[in-house]
């Protein structure tokens, strides 16, 4: 049986009875209180677990909306960029309730008769989780109000104005900083937070803040940009150091393992269990034809087997399917279904199982995701299904970043982290000098400098190693590249009507034709050599009543991107509300 972490229900059901999401609930009663609990470190340690919300499944659908992967449904962004945003209709993310209750536990745990290391240790997990909840803040509102002790409903501290983001980020890494200090290194039980666990966070997130810095000049916060990458570098380094963590050898097995406790390369992972804590899998959402799917944008940044750009083919654009997967990174082949690829897993598919043929929809690309993608019929893989919460690749790809923006990046640098990623999977090493990716300079001109053509390969590393584990919105808005959320994603390339192989075993496999046709009876549908009958679609132009759209012969699925308002799209309003009770929260950046 699968050990890890599990919260007691009758103390979630105490720790959160009273809590909402409006702002601090004007800071709620519970019903433990200060004279009831907090008696024991088995009381810490047990309201510590409440605390934790690492995510699950939910990871290998978070890129839906970016540039990896359209989606015709329903995102925050979207609407945003389509529509007329304002503070009444943004009003999602305003919510305290997590930091009431860690505020609450480091104004009363103390009182437990234990030892300083474990007072400390306990004071450090708590720091940890508001250094995380506040940095998700800081990412969405920039300038929040910082509260570090719990308020009553009265207190007129809850009518404080919004405080400089300079401010909340010092005290964000201050407890991360004590954190890791603190927090001890020897807890070992699967999905607890440890100090590794610590390290990659603050590495995480300094990161972001320090490329975040460097790149909007908004904030007017630039000089102290090198800061937060240094901390970032030093926290990566020092995981690196440790020795704890290597990568695993089989990247994408990473991905579909129902037994990663002991992978050598998860730093914090979600554990499930069939029956005992499911990991809420959903196939649909990968082979069901639902809302979402990779976009072409994505498969186009997979570099060559000897190293060099897809892109600097002549015929990149218009490469058919069976031809974009022929000597490519195998992390592609790993992400991404491929010709010739055999589902099994068919539950929410339609065309069945077999040899992988694309069912087209007017709602996806044409492709399909691997990763994260349980290829078994036994339901109780899917609901057993580990999750790599926090990978030491991720880890090795944030030094490497943090060194280039520092301007202090080596050989030896790229020796001990790229190239351990691209040795994994048989690719060549990266050099201090590549040549430069035109593609990838037209993407980021914001980046210069020496490092310049370097740091930008760092850039599609990371694109390729995370790809669909929801890592490509922030970095996108921490690298200022916002705009690329307008380009319109395009799926397959068809060059006309007509019947096409999708297997790559130079058999046709569907048919085109015009909108303006019928898809003849069963009967009377052509068949290829194989004696199998083709599958016949209608295609026609966005608008039409076609089976899927083609736009200059390339798959569409989310036409209207709108426009992505530099800068205050890159930040939310504090919903109108939240305002209207506190007229000191002032809006920002246009809002």
């Amino acid at each position: 049986m699968k050990k890890y972490i599990q919260i007691s229900l009758p103390v979630l059901i105490l720790l959160f009875s009273g809590c909402n999401d409006d702002f601090l609930d004007r800071f709620p009663e519970t019903q433990i209180t200060k004279e009831n609990f907090f008696n024991s470190e088995a009381d810490l340690e047990t309201y510590m677990y409440s605390l934790y919300d690492f995510p699950g499944v939910g990871i290998y659908v978070a890129d839906a909306s970016t540039d990896n992967a359209p989606t015709t449904g329903t995102t925050e962004i979207k609407s945003m960029m389509v529509g007329t945003p304002s503070a009444s209709t943004i009003t999602a993310g305003w919510d305290w309730g997590q930091l009431r209750d860690i505020n609450f536990f480091l104004d009363n745990f103390r009182k437990a008769p234990i030892s300083e290391e474990a007072l400390n240790h306990y004071e450090g997990l708590a720091r940890f989780f508001r250094a995380k909840f506040y940095m998700e803040k800081v990412k969405r509102y920039s300038d929040v109000p910082w509260y570090e002790h719990m308020l009553s409903p009265t207190d007129e501290a809850l009518n404080n104005p919004r405080d400089p983001r300079s401010l909340v980020v010092d005290k964000i890494f201050e407890d991360y900083e004590f954190a890791s200090q603190h927090v001890r290194d020897s807890e070992t039980r699967p999905g607890a937070v440890n100090k590794s666990v610590v390290l990659a966070y603050k590495a995480r997130h300094a990161l972001y803040e320090g490329t975040f810095r460097k790149y909007h000049g908004e904030l007017s916060l630039q000089a102290s940009s090198a800061k937060y990458l240094q901390i970032s570098r030093d926290a990566a380094k020092q995981l690196i150091e440790k020795g704890t963590y290597k990568l695993h050898t089989g990247y994408a097995t990473l991905f579909n393992d129902v037994n990663l406790e002991s992978n050598p390369e998860v730093i914090l992972g979600t554990f499930s269990e069939q029956d005992k804590r499911n990991s809420g899998w959903w196939g649909a959402f990968m082979f069901g034809n639902y809302e979402a799917s990779p976009a072409k944008d994505l498969i186009q940044s997979y570099l060559m087997k000897d190293g060099t750009p897809y892109t600097n083919q002549a015929n990149y654009r218009t490469n058919l399917f069976v031809n974009e997967f022929k000597n490519r990174d195998p992390r592609l082949s790993a992400t991404i279904a491929y010709p010739g690829w055999e589902l099994v897993n068919a539950t929410t598919y339609s065309q069945g199982a077999g040899i992988y043929v694309q069912q087209f929809a007017k709602n996806q690309s044409g492709y399909h995701q691997l990763k994260g993608f349980v290829n078994e019929k036994e339901v109780s893989k899917a609901n057993s299904l580990d999750v790599p919460v926090i990978r030491f690749a991720e880890t090795l790809l944030t030094y490497a970043e943090a060194k280039a923006e520092l301007s202090e990046l080596t050989q030896a640098d790229l020796d001990i982290t790229i190239n351990k990623l691209r040795s994994r999977v048989g690719m060549i090493p990266l050099s201090m000098n590549p040549v430069a990716d035109p593609v990838l300079k037209s993407q980021y001109p914001s980046v210069s400098g020496v490092n310049a053509s370097v740091l930008l390969e760092i850039r599609r590393e990371r694109r390729v190693e995370l790809a669909m584990e929801g890592f490509r919105y922030d970095d996108l808005m921490r690298w200022n590249a916002g705009k690329l959320l307008e380009k319109e994603p395009e799926g397959l390339y068809f060059p006309g009507l007509g019947k096409y192989d999708l297997t790559g075993d130079n058999v046709e496999d569907v048919k085109l034709i015009s909108v303006s046709e019928s898809i003849p009876e069963d009967k009377n549908k052509e068949t290829n050599s194989l004696g199998v009958k083709l599958i016949y679609y209608r295609v026609g132009p966005i608008g039409s009543d076609a089976s899927f759209f083609l736009q200059s012969g390339s798959i569409v699925t989310d036409p209207e991107r709108g426009t992505f308002q530099e800068p205050k799209f890159y930040y939310r309003p504090i919903p109108q509300a939240q305002v209207t009770l506190n007229p000191a929260l002032s809006q920002i950046f246009g809002w």
